[in-house]
């Protein structure tokens, strides 16, 4: 009866085993964050999904309400009855209507202000164009990371943005005293107002993708965020953005009344 003999083979050493067991940890490792890092899409609120400006909409309420008083009207009526006429920028009705709240919110109560914010977002909350509202809805269809990005008050879009199903939303924050009122100072300003920098923060703290990510955006203070996506779309811009939008080939969609251009 024949023996039958097998080739002998020195077991891998220790060391060997640990390198092995590392290089399977880091691979495994890296196609787990591959697999979890979800596309992204951003977008601008005011002018872009809602059909005016939350922060306008805000200081008008607030007007009604009685929490500002209502002279502070006064203090944007001009811009407004130029832009009217088209004779001056909308920008600029914008800037004189953010001045007019950042003079009279401080020692506003926190209270005070939520109070009127839920009468804002339950009136207005309907109140959204047709191609970006369907574009919403159809990415988060595809399970993309929806992000907005806003100027307005975290108070009002925050909101606006959870009402949309939006994943995280970025706003200005408003800082408060020990008493709950409001000091007049706007919190972490030179983020906020970068959205290409916070776009970026949410991308590394959200372990998202800018692979086939999608950004839309209205006016020039978009551009850059647009400038970061795969795929940009200037939706109703501004001139300025128009013209970014035309030298570097970026889509421009349009929306007037029930019809949608794609220029």
């Amino acid at each position: 009866m024949k023996t039958a003999h097998f080739q002998k083979s020195n077991p891998p050493s220790l060391v060997e085993l640990r390198k092995g067991s590392s290089s399977l940890l880091l691979r495994n490792k890296s196609r787990s964050n591959k697999m979890r890092r979800r596309k992204v899409a951003v977008f601008d609120i005011d002018g872009t999904i809602f059909r005016s400006s939350l922060l306008i909409e805000l200081v008008e309420a607030l007007i009604l309400g009685g929490v500002f008083p209502s002279s502070v009207r006064k203090t944007y009526a001009k811009e407004y009855e130029r832009w009217l006429d088209r004779k001056d920028s909308y920008e600029k009705y914008i800037d004189a209507a953010v001045k007019a709240f950042d003079e009279n919110i401080k020692g506003v109560k926190e209270k005070d202000l939520l109070s009127v914010v839920k009468k804002v977002i339950s009136f207005h909350k309907n109140r959204l164009y047709r191609y970006t509202r369907n574009l919403v809805k159809e990415l988060k269809k595809k399970q993309y990371y929806l992000l907005a990005i806003s100027h307005s008050p975290m108070y009002v879009v925050g909101r606006f943005g959870r009402e949309l199903g939006f994943d995280k939303v970025y706003g200005r924050l408003l800082e408060l005293d020990a008493n709950k009122r409001f000091t007049g100072r706007a919190l972490y300003a030179d983020l906020i107002f970068d959205k290409a920098k916070v776009l970026k923060r949410a991308v590394e703290k959200e372990h998202l993708t800018l692979r086939d990510s999608i950004g839309v955006g209205d006016t020039e203070s978009d551009t850059p965020f647009l400038k970061l996506v795969e795929k940009p779309i200037c939706f109703n811009p501004n001139a300025a953005l128009y013209r970014v939008a035309k030298k570097k080939n970026w889509q421009v969609i349009v929306e007037r009344k029930d019809v949608i251009y794609e220029l």
